[in-house]
Formats: structure tokens, sequence, C-alpha cells
């Protein structure tokens, strides 16, 4: 039996961090550029039901889908490679699996039989692949983790299984691994490789090729050397070389001969690929003609994974305007010592980015004021453009003590509050919400409408009316306090079509200014930049 989609897995061996996200994603765009049409999954083996709830500091950014899915990063990566559109299917961890199997065997599903990693976890692990399966040729799966991980054994199980059930001819198995380069002896080591190989084979998967990411490329004799060791042919040993920039791992991979491995082993018959698009986007990125600064003022800055998709959306934003954008990542905390205008005054552009908690608020809000009172281009999203309101509210409209509710609920003037009452324009019902409420208490999940109004910043950027955005907050700003802060300069420049939830702020007599409550850098793509990021650059450009 052939099946029409085929499937290809991808696994990780050595360490973790060598990159099977932006494996995965540029395996996808290698495929599309041969037309055919692909999905991307991700199989996380923490016990999390979602990574919605964990620290960034540990888990890098959540990535939100247009249906309120909070993901993991690596999705974001898949979406900017491929013109595949990640939604809840797309991504599920140990946690959802067990819940769900629990959840049948609470309700009686099993019978009363003895509920078993096999063949109960494997078997809604299976399923659950197959979801995501319609409509598209090539399905590919990464698994999370590092080969010898505990946690992942039920994931690697359900794939071994896969191929036996599927079919050898639609099932494909890629390892990544590591090939070092040993300095002081002057040679590259492939026993990682080997071992990890070993270690795959133990558990009864031997991987078709072999992506052996190291500093340079590998020699024939090496590729020969793992392919004798590992059961693997000397041609699907594929080079996965550092690169400069992340958009050149597609056609690093496709001059290692990846794609053309992978469709004969699939038996698919495809065009040439075309990845004229590819080269010109590396070409732009690695030859501008301007740089600029861009300070990123937020709390999760030792770790730069929490701002994958930001960081990216401001590197698009500069592709359009020739320019290479150099980020400045800022501890919001270090602006409250009083020394804000020494720390920013580098910087071209100023951005504060979203995030939770009270922890270097007030650090943001001096960054946003830094920026107000200089003319320096201005950037909030999400907690961001909150910090923007407060900002404007305490220094501009005269309300000296406010704040959001969030961090102080005595404040005489909260500008920022948990709307408990609002319209859903995309349900046309009305919505209740507090701090006992489900999505982690009152979250604004996924993507939601938005108007804009003619003549502002965010009508320039945009060129359309009606535009939809991604949100994941909890507070909204306060429309009581609308008028004080409209009469004193702040405009509203993007709403709810109800008029009801406030979604871009502007301050008009400014180089440019703009906070939105939205994440438009979970859009951006780099052959497709957001147009507020763009903007922003070329304002920071000083055009």
């Amino acid at each position: 039996m052939d099946y029409k989609t085929k499937f290809i897995f991808v696994t990780g061996g050595v360490l973790s961090s060598l990159g099977k996200g932006l494996a995965s994603a540029s395996i996808g765009a290698l495929l599309e550029s041969r037309g055919l049409s692909v999905t991307i999954q991700k199989l996380d083996p923490y016990i999390n039901v979602d990574p919605g709830t964990m620290n960034p500091f540990q888990h890098g950014e959540v990535f939100v889908t247009d249906d309120g899915a909070e993901t993991d990063l690596d999705l974001g990566h898949y979406e900017r490679f491929t013109q595949a559109k990640m939604c809840m299917q797309n991504n599920f961890t140990s946690g959802k699996i067990y819940d769900a199997v629990i959840m049948k065997e609470r309700k009686g599903d099993y019978l009363g039989g003895t509920v078993q990693v096999i063949p109960h976890i494997t078997d809604e692990i299976k399923r659950r692949i197959r979801l995501v399966s319609d409509g598209v040729d090539i399905v590919i799966v990464e698994i999370g983790g590092t080969i010898g991980d505990i946690e992942s054994l039920p994931f690697l199980e359900a794939i071994r299984q896969f191929r036996a059930e599927t079919g050898k001819n639609n099932v494909l198995y890629i390892h990544l691994t590591l090939v070092p380069y040993i300095r002081t002896a002057g040679e590259v080591k492939t026993k990682p490789t080997q071992h990890s190989v070993k270690e795959l084979r133990g558990i009864g998967i031997q991987p078709d090729i072999l992506l052996c990411r190291s500093d340079r490329y590998l020699p024939k004799d090496i590729k020969a050397k793992i392919s004798l060791f590992c059961n693997v042919g000397v041609d699907a040993v594929i080079t996965a070389k550092d690169v400069e920039c992340i958009y050149e791992v597609p056609l690093i991979y496709h001059k290692e001969g990846l794609d053309n491995r992978i469709v004969e082993m699939l038996h698919i018959w495809t065009r040439a690929p075309r990845l004229e698009a590819w080269e010109e986007l590396v070409k732009k990125i690695k030859e501008p003609k301007f740089s600029v600064a861009i300070a990123i003022v937020g709390k999760y800055t030792d770790l730069t994974e929490s701002y994958k998709s930001l960081n990216e959306a401001l590197c698009h934003g500069g592709i359009l305007n020739d320019c290479r954008v150099d980020l400045m990542f800022i501890d919001s905390e270090k602006l409250e010592t009083g020394n804000c205008g020494q720390i920013l005054a580098g910087a071209n552009g100023i951005l504060v980015p979203g995030g939770f908690g009270s922890r270097g608020i007030e650090g943001k809000i001096l960054a946003v004021q830094y920026a107000r009172e200089n003319g320096v281009p201005f950037f909030g999203i999400c907690l961001g453009m909150q910090a923007a309101v407060i900002e404007f509210a305490r220094n501009v409209a005269g309300l000296e003590s406010a704040h959001s509710s969030e961090f102080d609920e005595r404040t005489p003037y909260p500008v920022i509050y948990l709307m408990t009452e609002w319209y859903d324009d995309k349900t046309g019902t009305t919505q209740l919400r507090d701090t006992t409420s489900d999505k982690g208490g009152t979250m604004r999940l996924g993507a939601y409408p938005c108007r804009i109004k003619p003549g502002t910043f965010a009508d320039k950027a945009y060129g359309v009316s009606d535009i939809s955005e991604r949100h994941r907050h909890r507070y909204e700003f306060n429309n009581t306090f609308l008028d004080q802060l409209e009469t004193k300069g702040l405009a509203v420049s993007g709403a709810s079509p109800s008029g009801e939830l406030v979604e871009i702020i502007e301050i008009s007599d400014h180089p440019w200014f703009l906070g939105c409550q939205f994440h438009p850098e979970f859009k951006s793509r780099p052959m497709d930049p957001h147009p507020l990021f763009t903007d922003f650059i070329k304002a920071s450009l000083g055009k």
C-alpha cells in the first residue's frame, strides 16, 4: 500500500541546540522549492501541557498561532521558512498525550483494560501525527530532545512503529548529529556521531540520512568513515555547516544534495528546485548598504531565544531597507539605576517587547520616556505598548501615579486594567472573564481583527484598513481614560471593529512612535517582512 502523503522524522543526537528546528524548516523550504506542499510538526517530550506557563529563561519564546495555541519557538522557524500555516495540531507535548490518554481511561474508552505506554501512548502519538497529514505531500516531524533522553522514548517508539505501519517508501528518518573539530588535534571527530547512531539503532531506528553539524565542510574520507560505521550511504552523509545567516541553511543543504536524496528515497517525482529567491535573500542580508542600532529593552535579555521571532522580524525589516540591524539587548532593570540616557544613547531606535510580571517595568517606562522626549523612533509591543500608555499618562496627561492594575491594584489611575466584559468580534458574543478564568486567568490568545484609522503611522505601514494580528496578553487599555489621553495627544490608530478593544496607539507629533497590543513579530517572514517592522527600521534610519 502506497500512501499519498510521505513522512519525514527528524531526530537529534549528542547534545541539544544543534538546530533540529532550523533543519526541519530548511528541509521544508527545499521541498517547497520543488513544488511540494509541506507541513511541519514538533513533538516535545516534556510533561508540561504546553510552553505557555514556562519561564522564558528555560524554554525561550512562546510562539502563538492564529488559533490561539501557545507553542514551541520552532514553529516560528517553520512559518518563516515555508508557506505552511501552523496551528494547535502542529505542536504537542508528552503532557498533552498523557492527559488525553488518561481522560479516555477515565471515561471508560479502554473498557477497563490496563493502560500502558505501548500501545496506548504510542497509538495516541501516531494518531496526532496523522491529524496534520490531510492535503499535503510531506509531513515533517521534529522530535524534541536528544537521543538517549528517557522522556523521548515513547515518541521514538511511536515513529519506529510508524514506518512498519505506513511502509518503507513513505517514511524517512533523518538524524542530526555533531562532528566537532578538535583544534589541538587538528581534525574532526566522528565518534560522537557513531555513538549517537548506535543509540538510535538500539531503539530500532536506522537513520536514512545523517545531517552532520560542523564548522566546516566534511571531506570525502570523513563522510566515507561515517557511512561505514553508521550503515548509511555515503551520499546520505550531509554536512550541516555553520552559517553566518540562518536563511543560508537551505542553500547549504541543497549544495550537499539533501533534497535530491530525500525525493529519491521517498520515490517522489518533482520539478527542479527554484532557489533564486533564497539566494537573493541571503545576498541582501550579507551585503547591506546601511546599518542601524536597535535597543531591545526587556527582562529576558540574558537569553536572546526569548525574543526569537522579534529578532528575526527586525532583521526582516532591515532587508527591505537594505540595512543591517544591530541589536542592543538591554536589561530594563539597569535603566532604573538612573543612567537611562547614557545606556540608550547609542540607539537609533528603541523597542520595548512583551512580557509578564512587574520586574523591570519601571525601566521599560523610562525607556519609553527617553524615546518620546528625545525624538527616538519607538516601537512598543504588548506590554511595551502598555508601558507607553502608562508613561504618557504620568508625564504628559498629569496622571502622576498612573499604572497598570496588574502591577498596582491600588492605583487611582488604572490606565491598563483587566477588562472583565468585552465584545468578541470573532465570535460575535460577549466575553466574561476574571482572575479565575481559564487560559491562565484571562489570556486573550490568537488572531483578532483590528481596524486602522486613516492618516496614521499604522495606516501608512499597512496600507489597508482591516488587519488581523496574533495576541498573547491579559490586560487591556482602559477606555475610561481615553478622552483624557487623546486630549493630550495620544492617538488610538487601531481598535477592534466594535471599537471596544484598543489595539494600536501613537503619538503623531513624533518621528515615529507606535505601540500595539498584539505581537506582529509572529507574522513576519524574511521574504514578506511585517510592515510595522519595515517602517520602524526605516524611521530609525532617519528616512
